[in-house]
């Protein structure tokens, strides 16, 4: 989830655990917490563009980050705040809720989510929300605010944080139903074209839950496509991009491809554009692909020594947005 959803969130948890025994320090308090896994922006500082998206999401992203910063949050908050009506056992409940749930909302996207490091590299993903989608933000958001503008004392504080935590609890409910829906439909249109699938998964595409995207390959190439959840046709468009692996024995030897691929879940293609390699993680989609099919993959990474990758998850993500991209998606939606 992107950063203001975990504030927003963890300011209505802090309330709905202490509500007016803790003023609206628990409101800091848990926005505080529900956002220290993403501390680990501060590795782009010392990391270079390949190694620092392994890094975020990884290590402060982990179970032991979790059970090593947990008992220090409460630590903290205990001496801090130590005349306050509430014991360390706690604390460490509300830390652990706080924690545990960025770590938990940060699986539900396409990046995927180390859980299991330093032992284990292996990134855990459901594929079943946008990283930034308004319509699970939007209630945490402005349960937020309300909290931040009634005082402690207010009756309805309660129904504010009441109204901040079910609401996106039953959207993401909502939303894991429509991946089984896409899952089975796309699963059955696979097997019918025959398209191979040992590397396959569905994710939406961006800010809704309606439109989905589609990989599905092998070592030599892959097929994509989008897919409405209202869509009951046994037809669907793919595009095929082939790998283009041997692109790379061109190149001489670049210490980011093994980083890339890592990263990348097998989901990758190699491309020549004029005389540039790029390496394109197709687990983002691509720019506006319901509308251009052959469309840039918005994850692109330029492979010549000199070029400049700092942006380059952001890339592509929203270039070529407009009104008309918008109404294209629209009828993606509703008129499969």
């Amino acid at each position: 989830m992107d950063s203001l959803t975990h504030i927003a969130l963890g300011a209505c948890i802090g309330e709905a655990f202490f509500e007016r025994k803790f003023g609206k320090k628990a409101m800091l308090w848990g926005a505080l917490a529900q956002s220290i896994p993403d501390i680990d922006f501060m590795a782009a500082a010392w990391l270079d563009t390949a190694e620092n998206l392994l890094a975020h999401r990884g290590f402060t992203h982990s179970i032991l980050f979790a059970v090593l910063i947990i008992p220090l949050f409460a630590f903290a908050v205990d001496r801090i705040h130590k005349p306050e009506a509430f014991t360390y056992r706690k604390l460490l409940l509300f830390f652990s809720i706080e924690v545990l749930l960025h770590l938990l909302l940060d699986g539900f996207n396409n990046y995927g989510v180390g859980w299991l490091e330093p032992f284990n590299h292996t990134r855990f993903s459901f594929n079943s929300i946008y990283v930034a989608d308004p319509f699970f933000s939007i209630w945490p958001g402005i349960a937020f605010a309300a909290l931040l503008i009634l005082n402690r004392y207010h009756a309805r504080r309660r129904f504010w944080w009441k109204f901040g935590l079910i609401l996106p609890f039953l959207y993401i409910c909502y939303c894991s139903i429509n991946k089984m829906i896409i899952t089975k439909s796309v699963e059955k249109l696979v097997a019918a074209k025959n398209i191979p699938d040992k590397y396959a998964f569905t994710t939406p595409a961006p800010l809704q839950n309606w439109l989905w995207y589609v990989v599905s390959g092998d070592e030599k190439g892959f097929y994509t496509g989008y897919r409405s959840v209202f869509d009951n046709s046994d037809t669907m468009q793919w595009e095929y991009f082939p790998r283009n692996e041997l692109l790379l024995s061109d190149q001489a030897p670049n210490k980011d491809v093994p980083l890339l691929k890592q990263f990348a879940h097998n989901f990758y293609t190699i491309e020549k554009v004029q005389d540039t390699i790029l390496f394109n993680d197709l687990r983002f989609g691509q720019v506006v692909g319901w509308q251009e099919p052959r469309g840039r993959f918005a994850f692109h990474y330029i492979l010549q020594p000199a070029a400049d990758n700092t942006l380059v998850v952001q890339r592509g993500r929203f270039a070529g947005w407009s009104w008309k991209s918008f109404a294209v998606m629209w009828r993606k939606i509703s008129k499969p």
